[in-house]
C-alpha cells in the first residue's frame, strides 16, 4: 500500500492505493517528467512553421528554444529547497498547473514575444515539475519496486526525448505548430488528478530554507549572459547594450559568490569547487549539453526550410541521436556502474565530439537528410554513455549530506549548458550564414549572367537574417526567375550549410577537449561514488533506507544518479533536455 513516508510526511493526504494499483503513483510522476522533457524536443520540428506564421526572427527563435531550458536551470535547485519546506507533492502540483497555463499561452500566442513569455513561464513549470520527481518516487517505493520505479522513470526520459521530433512533425503537419503545446492540457489534467488520487506528501528534514537572494543572483547571471551573448551576435560586440549585459552578469555572479559565501545554508556550498575533480565533471555536463543538441535546432530549419522535407519526415531524420542514447542507456546501464566513473564520462564526450565532427565532415551543399545519421548516432551513444554516469560521479567526490546538492548543481550545469550552447552556437551560425550568403550575392553580382537579379549588400544582409530563421524559401522565391534564382538557391543551402559546418565543428573540439580533461583529472571514486551509482537501484533504496536525509538535503533539485543510472540514456540530456532537454531538460 502506498502512502506518505519521508521525514516530513504529512498525514492524512488520503491517497492509500491497494496493491494491485501500486503503479499508478508511479504513472503521475513519470507523465509529468515525459511532458517537460519533450517540451524541449517537440519544439524543434515546428520551428520553420512558427517563424513563418509569427513572422519570427532568428533571434526570437533562439529564445523560443533558450528561455525554457534558461528558467529551468536557474530555478530547479530553488524549486528542490521549496519542495523540502513547503512538500514536493504541493509543489509537483503546483508545476504541472503552471505547465499547463503556460502551454495554453504558448499555443495562443500571436506574436513571438508573448510566445517567449509562456515559454520561460513552462520552464518555471518544469522546474518545479523536475525537482520533485525523485524525491516522490523516493517517498512512495521501497526496496525492488523502488529499482523498478527508477528504470522506468528513466526509460520514459529517454523515450521522451526520441519521440518528441516525430511528435512535433506530426502534430505541425496533421494539425499546427500551436498543437505541440496544447497537447500538454489533457495531459497535465490527468497527471493531476492522478497525483492527487495516489501520491503522499512529503517534505524534507525540519530547518531549511530557501535561498532568495541566492536564486536571484543566479538567475540575474544566467538571463544577463545569455542576452548578453544573443544581442552581441544580433548588434555586435561593441554594442553599448552587449556591454552593458555582459556587465551585468559579471556583477550577478560576484554578488552570487559573496552571498554563497556568508550563508550557513546556501543554495550552492561553494567549498565543493576545491574539488577539481567536481569542477571538471560540472564543466563536462555543461560541454556535454552544449555540443550534443543545440545544433540539431539548426538542422532541423535545414531540413524543411532549405531541402524542403515536410516537418514528420525532419523529426524522423533527427532521431538517431536520442534513440542511440536511449538503447545505450536502456543496456549498458548496469555494466557502467562498474566501470571508473571518468571512463564513461570522457568516452561519451569522444563520441558526442565524434558525431559533431562527422556531421560538419559529411553535410556539405550537396548532401541530404542521411548525411546527418552516422554522426547522430554516434553522438547518440556518447549521450548514452555519459548522461547516467555524471550524477553519480559527483556523488562520489562529495560528503553524503552534500549528495543532493551535488546533484542538482551537475543537472542545473546540464540546463545551463544547453541554454548556453543555443546562444553561443546560435551566434556563431548567423554570423557565418551572413558571411557566406553576403560574400556569394558580391559575386554573383560581378557575374554577367546573374549581375541583373544579384541583391545589393544591405538587402543580401537582410535575405541572410531570413535564411537564418527558417525563411530560406521566402527568400529563393523573392529572388528574380531565371539563373539569379537559381544561384540565390545555391548560395541559401551552402550558407545554411556552412553555418551548420562551423557550429559541429566547434561543438566536436569542445566536446574532446572536455572529454581530455575529464580523463587527466577525474580519478576512479568508486569506493565513495557506489553510494549513489549502484546499478540504479540499491544507491537509491539504501538512501531511503535511512530515512531520506540526503532527500531532505536538496536531492529534490535533481536526480540522485540511480533513476539515471538505470535506463535514462536521454534522462534531460537528450533533449534538448534535449533536450531538457532537448532538455531538455
Amino acid at each position: 500500500m502506498a502512502r506518505d513516508t519521508g521525514p516530513g510526511a504529512g498525514a492524512g493526504a488520503g491517497t492509500e492505493v491497494g496493491a494491485r494499483g501500486k503503479w499508478w503513483p508511479l504513472v503521475a510522476i513519470t507523465l509529468g517528467n515525459f511532458m517537460l522533457i519533450m517540451d524541449v524536443t517537440i519544439v524543434n520540428t515546428a520551428l520553420p512553421e512558427i517563424a513563418r506564421d509569427l513572422d519570427a526572427s532568428f533571434t526570437s527563435l533562439q529564445w523560443v528554444m533558450d528561455i525554457y531550458a534558461l528558467a529551468l536551470a536557474a530555478l530547479l535547485m530553488a524549486a528542490g529547497s521549496a519542495a523540502d519546506l513547503f512538500g514536493r507533492r504541493r509543489l509537483y502540483l503546483l508545476g504541472l498547473a503552471v505547465f499547463a497555463l503556460s502551454s495554453l499561452a504558448c499555443g495562443l500566442a500571436p506574436d513571438p514575444g508573448l510566445l517567449i513569455a509562456a515559454r520561460a513561464l513552462q520552464g518555471v513549470g518544469a522546474a518545479a515539475m523536475f525537482a520533485t520527481n525523485t524525491p516522490l518516487l523516493m517517498a512512495t517505493y521501497a526496496g525492488r519496486d523502488r529499482g523498478v520505479a527508477f528504470g522506468v522513470w528513466g526509460g520514459t526520459s529517454g523515450a521522451a526525448a526520441a519521440v518528441g521530433p516525430v511528435l512535433g512533425g506530426v502534430l505541425t503537419e496533421g494539425l499546427d505548430w500551436r498543437a505541440i503545446f496544447l497537447v500538454n492540457l489533457p495531459l497535465t489534467v490527468f497527471a493531476g488528478w492522478l497525483t492527487l488520487r495516489t501520491v503522499g506528501e512529503s517534505t524534507g528534514r525540519a530547518g531549511g530554507r530557501v535561498d532568495v537572494a541566492g536564486v536571484l543572483l543566479f538567475t540575474g547571471f544566467a538571463g544577463a549572459l545569455t542576452y548578453g551573448l544573443i544581442r552581441g551576435g544580433e548588434e555586435g560586440w561593441g554594442d553599448a547594450g552587449t556591454a552593458l549585459s555582459l556587465g551585468a552578469a559579471g556583477l550577478a555572479l560576484v554578488g552570487f559568490v559573496l552571498v554563497e559565501r556568508r550563508l550557513r545554508q546556501p543554495m550552492f556550498d561553494l567549498g565543493l569547487l576545491r574539488s577539481p575533480a567536481f569542477v571538471v565533471l560540472m564543466v563536462a555536463a555543461v560541454v556535454l549539453q552544449a555540443s550534443a543538441f543545440p545544433y540539431l535546432t539548426y538542422v532541423a530549419m535545414w531540413l524543411q526550410s532549405v531541402l524542403g522535407m515536410s516537418p514528420i519526415e525532419a523529426g524522423l531524420a533527427v532521431t538517431p541521436l536520442a534513440v542511440a542514447a536511449l538503447v545505450v542507456g536502456v543496456i549498458g546501464g548496469r555494466l557502467l556502474s562498474h566501470l571508473p566513473p571518468r571512463v564513461p564520462v570522457s568516452g561519451g564526450l569522444l563520441l558526442v565530439g565524434a558525431g559533431a565532427l562527422l556531421n560538419a565532415a559529411l553535410v556539405d551543399g550537396d548532401a541530404g537528410w542521411a548525411a546527418l545519421a552516422p554522426g547522430l548516432a554516434v553522438a547518440g551513444l556518447g549521450v548514452g554513455l555519459a548522461t547516467p554516469v555524471l550524477v553519480s560521479a559527483a556523488l562520489g567526490l562529495v560528503p553524503g549530506e552534500r549528495a543532493g546538492m551535488a546533484s542538482g548543481a551537475v543537472n542545473t550545469s546540464r540546463q545551463f549548458g544547453y541554454a548556453l550552447g543555443i546562444a553561443v552556437l546560435g551566434t556563431v551560425f548567423a554570423a557565418r550564414v551572413r558571411s557566406v550568403f553576403t560574400d556569394g550575392t558580391a559575386a554573383a553580382a560581378a557575374a554577367p549572367e546573374t549581375a541583373a537579379g544579384a541583391p545589393d549588400p544591405e538587402a543580401a544582409g537582410h535575405a541572410a537574417e531570413a535564411i537564418s530563421g527558417g525563411h530560406a524559401a521566402d527568400v529563393v522565391a523573392a529572388a528574380p526567375p531565371g539563373p539569379a534564382r537559381h544561384a540565390v538557391e545555391r548560395l541559401a543551402g551552402d550558407a545554411f550549410v556552412a553555418g551548420i559546418d562551423r557550429v559541429c565543428l566547434i561543438s566536436g573540439v569542445v566536446a574532446v577537449a572536455a572529454a581530455l580533461l575529464v580523463f587527466a583529472v577525474v580519478r576512479d571514486e568508486r569506493g565513495q561514488g557506489d553510494r549513489g551509482s549502484a546499478g540504479g537501484q540499491g544507491g537509491q533504496a539504501d538512501e531511503g533506507g535511512q530515512g531520506g536525509q540526503r532527500d531532505g538535503t536538496r536531492s529534490a533539485s535533481g536526480a540522485t544518479g540511480a533513476g539515471e543510472t538505470r535506463g535514462a540514456g536521454g534522462v534531460v540530456g537528450a533533449a534538448g533536455t534535449g533536450g531538457v532537454a532537448s532538455a531538455g531538460a
